[in-house]
């Protein structure tokens, strides 16, 4: 489908019109205009409301995974220790990113259906002494919510350097407290719960992750250093993409308009909602606990004796679009995105309709 009549995939998620209408302006450079610097300024400010924190923002262009392979790149070299708490495809992936820059990993693994557990978290971190642990906040290939602030908490007790969190899925749609929680590099994506298009990355920098990004000295396109001094100096890394930055501001001033709280609250009670038509369809949601769950994304398994392709099939047909699955989970849970624009009562009832309606026929 081109478009999705009843958008229900867990990212990109359907972009609100006044947020694409800022593709239509014909802006002029972002290097020699100071109107564009403005605009970032008053963007950022925005974004370390939603993510609560204080520190500094490197607003990139591209997808939200140019972030996060830039914020890693920026800050570890060779040899260096990296703690990877991984309980879902992220976080085992961000081991592999790591390993693949030549770091020393150790995976604290957990199963996909579960989050992961501080008392193990804390006895890997003891025996290994890493300089950055990474985990995922909201997995939402398995519709799970780690426990970051207690993660946090163990970043602060063992003075860990780094603390690098990928926040894609959750910032603007579940309490994410950057500064309170100890993170370091918090990872945002434009096409989640902020519900713009997947052509923005984010990165709340803390100082002290600063300090180390200007040790390492990585010079690659990518490279986190060079936007510690574009707002300050009005000169940006790379040609600035003023339209997505212009559609990523409105998009967060949706969210601050509704107040950040409501909107959190409006992703819980939808979630809430979602899942108890789920259940009375007599359909099992795949995290082990209700309290695993994320409330931005459910996860349901497919039912015993039906194919995810031909159920796909059906979906598709009515104007449903859900996300499939890969890797482990391959075929065998289908996920609803209500982040975002999506996480409204009505669009997901029409979707959940037409769930129950193809399982029955």
């Amino acid at each position: 489908m081109k478009t999705y009549p009843i958008p229900l995939i867990p990212g990109p998620t359907r972009v609100p019109k006044s947020v694409l209408e800022a593709y239509l302006t014909d802006y002029g450079s972002g290097d020699l205009e100071p109107e564009y610097s403005d605009l970032y300024a008053e963007t950022q400010s925005q974004l370390q409301h939603i993510f609560q924190t204080k520190n500094q923002f490197a607003i990139m262009t591209g997808e939200g995974m140019a972030g996060l392979w830039g914020a890693m790149k920026s800050c570890i070299v060779p040899g260096d220790k990296v703690l990877s708490v991984a309980s879902g495809i992220f976080g085992y992936g961000f081991s592999e990113m790591a390993a693949g820059l030549g770091a020393r990993v150790k995976t604290v693994g957990f199963e996909y259906d579960c989050i992961a557990d501080s008392d193990t978290v804390e006895a890997a971190i003891k025996e290994f002494q890493p300089k950055m642990i990474t985990a995922v906040h909201c997995e939402t290939p398995s519709g799970t919510l780690n426990p970051i602030g207690e993660i946090g908490e163990l970043v602060k007790k063992y003075q860990v350097p780094l603390f690098y969190v990928d926040a894609v899925a959750s910032a603007g749609g579940t309490p994410l407290a950057t500064d309170a929680w100890g993170i370091d590099l918090c990872l945002g994506g434009s096409q989640k719960c902020l519900s713009a298009a997947p052509d923005m990355a984010l990165v709340s920098v803390s100082n002290r992750a600063w300090e180390i990004i200007e040790k390492i000295d990585y010079r690659g396109y990518d490279a986190l250093k060079p936007w510690r001094s574009a707002l300050a100096n009005s000169w940006f890394p790379y040609t600035p993409s003023w339209h997505s930055t212009a559609s990523l501001s409105i998009a967060c001033g949706l969210i601050i308009a509704e107040g950040l709280a409501a909107a959190i609250a409006r992703h819980e009670r939808v979630a809430a909602y979602c899942r108890q038509r789920i259940e009375s369809m007599g359909l099992s949601i795949f995290p082990r606990q209700e309290s695993s769950s994320a409330p931005t994304v459910t996860v349901i398994q497919v039912p015993h004796g039906q194919d995810w392709d031909t159920l796909n099939t059906k979906f598709r047909k009515l104007g449903l679009a859900v996300g499939g699955a890969f890797g482990p989970l391959a075929g065998k849970v289908f996920r609803i995105g209500h982040m975002g624009s999506q996480a409204e009562m009505e669009l997901v009832t029409e979707g959940l309709d037409v769930i129950e309606q193809s399982i029955a026929g």
